[in-house]
């Protein structure tokens, strides 16, 4: 129910998530906040030029984590994942740039750190699938959805850069 909710809801705000207004929901799983790694993260979103217009630290909830893995709900590793990502403190973010989802896709890395790049944050940082340190949306789609779902509405800034003018034409 909460899934057709969501997916309602994005596709009637969809055209507002396109150009420089595009969004997209990284979250810094429990192995990267123990491994003390948001602030590189951070970093590397913010220095990349994309805006941070949502975070938070939160020890996520089993509802809301298995609403968010729903489709891997039947793989033979849920449990694990769900046992993994309630370990620890997660810190969920909200980047909104041009094309900031293929682009956050890219500085992730593969999902498999052994068939990341190094440069990308899993080829930096990870050695293996079950600790790779970051979840990034996997589309705008999905983006909407998974926003929706960790943050409220006015739990995201408006604000516009005084640096805009010099990563946009």
């Amino acid at each position: 129910m909460i899934c057709l909710f969501l997916s309602i809801f994005a596709y009637i705000f969809q055209s507002g998530w396109t150009g420089v207004n595009e969004r997209t929901f990284i979250a810094v799983k429990p192995d990267g906040v123990q491994r003390r790694l948001v602030g590189e993260i951070v970093r590397r979103f913010e220095r990349r030029g994309f805006k941070l217009v949502g975070l938070k630290l939160l020890q996520a909830s089993e509802d809301v984590l298995r609403e968010h893995y729903w489709e891997l709900r039947n793989k033979p590793f849920f449990s694990r994942l769900m046992t993994y990502m309630s370990s620890g403190p997660v810190v969920a973010m909200v980047w909104q740039g041009l094309d900031v989802v293929k682009t956050a896709r890219k500085m992730m890395g593969e999902t498999n750190p052994a068939d990341s790049m190094p440069g990308t944050i899993r080829g930096d940082f990870c050695v293996e699938v079950g600790r790779n340190v970051i979840h990034g949306s996997d589309s705008v789609e999905s983006a909407q959805k998974e926003i929706s779902l960790w943050f409220r509405s006015n739990e995201l800034q408006v604000w516009e850069p005084s640096s805009n003018c010099w990563i946009y034409n």
